[in-house]
């Protein structure tokens, strides 16, 4: 068998929420993509000795639980790539990746919990960054996502299923605008052009809506006109603050040289379990409010009972778990590397009237020595990367009658549990959260106690 060769296949299994298995002449095939109940025809990638990588071609028989997408640009565009499978399939898939992995790294736990559904499943996203690009060389400009499989081509997406209906309306009205102008958008490659990104957030709560336009500063803009334009738009909710970011960097990400606050207000406020946290242009938020609700209410549920115990939040971000679990405890210490998320996170304390919360500057591996005394419940929120290996032990030395681990990775939890099974604590419960339907992503909350 060479690089190359097609072949048909039954698909068995998922082994993730991206790539499936089957087997053909008595090898195991891994897929790239592919849904168990498939019969597909796909091509190899890579032989190895026990097993053979595979990319996926064509889905010759779909399987019974598959869906026509969730909406017109599924499979064109890069967004939501469980989306063309039922929600109930896709929780079954997320739960079973995620106990697959611990049986596999064999990492005893004395129970595993249902996974728990988004509350939302449609226009659930609080955020979405749009990009200015063309859909084929030398097209109309386009103001949408990046193409499934392809980085510098966007797709023009005016329905979109998971963004809030009010940003589909925007995203069209501001593609027109600058249509209309000429506006040139930008060229990595080239560094030439004007237009880079629309940032869009949403306050469930409030239903307000801010809008931050993204451009070189090769250009000028019409402020007047533009935001002329966003105001006469008809939505369902109100737009409450519209503003410009400059970016001459190389990068294609969202990146603020210079920001300016053109109308309105700079800030979101949500509500989450009860309490209000002010969102600034660039600041961290969980992306589904109301999944983020499901989400830390399992964290508070494994707290337990919090009276006179001291808390430590490492990897706090802009405080919210924090803050959530401070009601009674003796006092609660929050870490976090982004400045501007903790000064975010003291502002929100201030905003709910929460004075029992610290919040500290820098990388935890560092600043993690400045805390003193003794922790009874320390919670890790940590990036998708997972805990840096030389900050675990640290951790673990303060040695708390539990930890609750919070993974947006679940393969990273799995790397990073084994230091604290070896230090004495049993994973006690686990529990998958999808905050993210439609997508590969899912959350899980461990409760780890000593034993």
């Amino acid at each position: 068998m060479k690089k190359h060769d097609e072949f048909t296949v039954d698909i068995e299994e998922n082994v993730s929420m991206s790539r499936s298995l089957a087997h053909y002449d008595g090898k195991r095939l891994i897929i790239s993509g592919g849904w168990a109940g498939e019969k597909a025809r796909v091509a190899v990638k890579k032989q190895k000795d026990s097993r053979i990588d595979a990319i996926l071609l064509e889905v010759l028989e779909k399987a019974p639980y598959e869906t026509e997408g969730i909406c017109e640009d599924f499979g064109r565009c890069g967004g939501c790539s469980a989306g063309g499978i039922t929600y109930e399939k896709q929780l079954e898939l997320k739960e079973a990746y995620v106990r697959g992995l611990f049986d596999k790294a064999a990492i005893p736990y004395d129970e595993f919990e249902p996974i728990v559904a988004s509350p939302v499943t449609q226009g659930y996203r609080n955020k979405m960054e749009f990009s200015f690009g063309d859909e084929v060389k030398g097209g109309p400009l386009t103001l949408g996502m990046h193409e499934k499989g392809r980085h510098y081509s966007i797709v023009s997406v005016r329905n979109c299923s998971i963004s809030p209906a009010d940003f589909n309306v925007i995203n069209a009205a501001v593609e027109e605008y600058f249509r209309k102008h000429g506006t040139p958008f930008y060229r990595q490659m080239d560094r030439t052009g004007v237009l880079r990104h629309l940032v869009l957030r949403h306050s469930v709560n409030d239903n307000a809506i801010m809008v931050n336009l993204v451009t070189t500063s090769r250009e000028d803009i019409d402020r007047e006109g533009f935001v002329s334009m966003l105001l006469s738009l008809e939505l369902e909710g109100t737009i409450t603050g519209i503003l410009h970011t400059c970016n001459d960097a190389f990068a294609d990400a969202v990146i603020s040289q210079k920001t300016e606050l053109w109308y309105g207000e700079d800030y979101l406020t949500e509500r989450i379990c009860g309490l209000d946290f002010r969102l600034s242009p660039f600041s961290f938020f969980q992306t589904n409010s109301r999944g983020a609700e499901k989400l830390y209410e399992k964290v508070r549920e494994y707290c337990g009972d919090c009276s006179e115990r001291t808390i430590f939040d490492l990897y706090c971000g802009t405080g919210t778990i924090a803050q959530i679990v401070s009601r009674g405890a003796r006092a609660v210490y929050g870490i976090e590397l982004v400045e501007e998320a903790v000064e975010a996170a003291r502002i929100n304390a201030a905003l709910n009237g929460i004075d029992n919360c610290t919040f500290i500057a820098g990388d935890v591996l560092s600043k993690v020595d400045e805390l003193s005394g003794k922790a009874d419940i320390i919670i890790l929120d940590p990036p998708r990367a997972g805990i840096n290996p030389k900050a675990a032990p640290k951790i673990i030395a303060f040695a708390p009658e539990c930890f609750i681990y919070v993974s947006c990775k679940a393969q990273s939890l799995i790397n990073d549990l084994p230091a604290f099974l070896e230090a004495g604590y049993r994973v006690k419960k686990v529990c998958p959260v999808d905050m993210f339907p439609h997508t590969e992503h899912v959350e899980t909350v461990v409760l780890m106690t000593k034993k």
